[in-house]
């Protein structure tokens, strides 16, 4: 039985731990900060082994990842770099959720000659997506855009902003403040956040969409040289980006973001009653005629085991943990840099928790 490691107990990793210790196949520690939340998990699940962990310890991860064949990160992204620095040390195998662009770069540096796999951004967006995006393309020729969007939203929103936080509030901050990647004309470039605003109808609900960096991943330099066009833009309710702009450029709170993550944190409720909206779209030549492919999906927050799951833990949790028991499946490389693009989508679907996005 393989030894999994998953740093982080927060939303997602309690979903992620859910998943992999009661399918059967993996013993799994769990590492946290917080002891109330290691014990919870401990407790509640037999096969979990709990610790407490500061992710900024090399020696405190590594007594952790000791003896682990993969370790799943569902810490902080600033914490990544760290523990795959530690991951790589002791030959685990390396799996996180992250969107920031920097540290998935420090990421791809370290998997360059090591004998473990590497495999960031692996959640929903980047991630399925990706997956998502790289098969709709497949069957075309000659693609000239290539439109990525996701939204977790609530279902019902009842402030101004139409949001309630279903993740984290740090990571939400991030890609809201980063500059994003795309491809325009051809040429890989970046786009400020927050711009390009945009609206869209997906099955008869109008939403609107706009910049938001690291969806992409590491898609925009994979296709800089096959598609004119490549963007990613996140999804959510009319009037919410006005408002973040407000905050962010003419409050300047972009330059006070821990300010704004406690204003966010103590003013704007959580939610486990929301909804994910993916939308993929890719227009080229397909049998030789301009057509247009999409692939456009709602998936509803959802009783699993008798306990409710937002739908942002259930699709985040299901991306990194399909990727990872792929890869002990042997479907996957087991050393090196994985991009989400190399990942086959009907492979990925028939997973046992890929399934959930099927």
């Amino acid at each position: 039985m393989n030894t999994l490691v998953i740093l982080g107990a927060g939303k997602i990793g309690r979903m992620v731990t859910h998943l992999m210790a009661t399918c059967g196949d993996y013993s799994v520690r769990v590492g946290d900060v917080a002891q109330a939340a290691v014990d919870h998990l401990a407790k509640k699940y037999s096969q979990v082994q709990g610790q407490v962990v500061d992710f900024a310890s090399a020696k405190s991860l590594d007594a952790i990842l000791k003896g682990a064949w993969g370790v799943v990160s569902c810490a902080p992204f600033h914490c990544n770099p760290l523990i795959a620095e530690r991951a790589k040390a002791h030959g685990v195998h390396y799996f996180d959720l992250t969107e920031d662009v920097e540290v998935t770069a420090k990421v791809k540096d370290l998997a360059q000659d090591s004998k473990s796999l590497f495999a960031p951004q692996c959640g929903l967006a980047p991630g399925f997506i990706t997956v998502t995006a790289n098969h709709l393309m497949r069957s075309m020729t000659d693609v000239t855009d290539l439109r990525l969007r996701v939204g977790a939203l609530p279902r019902y929103p009842s402030n101004r902003l139409k949001y309630n936080l279903t993740w984290s509030t740090e990571g939400l901050i991030n890609e809201y403040c980063n500059p994003c990647e795309s491809v325009e004309n051809g040429q890989l470039t970046t786009v400020p956040p927050m711009e390009q605003l945009e609206r869209i109808t997906i099955d008869g609900v109008e939403y609107e969409a706009f910049n938001t960096s690291g969806g992409l991943g590491t898609l925009a330099i994979t296709l800089k040289d096959r598609v004119k066009n490549v963007n990613y833009k996140t999804i959510r309710y009319p009037g919410h980006c006005d408002l973040m702009k407000f905050l962010l450029h003419d409050l300047q709170m972009q330059d006070q973001q821990g300010l704004l993550r406690d204003i966010f944190e103590k003013s704007l409720p959580g939610t486990f009653q929301d909804q994910i909206v993916i939308f993929v779209s890719a227009t080229g030549k397909y049998h030789g005629k301009l057509t247009e492919r999409t692939y456009a999906k709602t998936i509803y927050h959802q009783v699993i085991d008798g306990e409710n799951w937002s739908g942002i833990q259930l699709t985040t949790a299901a991306g990194v943990t399909a990727i990872v028991d792929m890869v002990r499946a042997g479907q996957l490389p087991q050393a090196g840099f994985l991009k989400m693009e190399n990942v086959d989508y009907e492979q990925f679907l028939k997973n046992r928790f890929g399934k959930y996005y099927a």
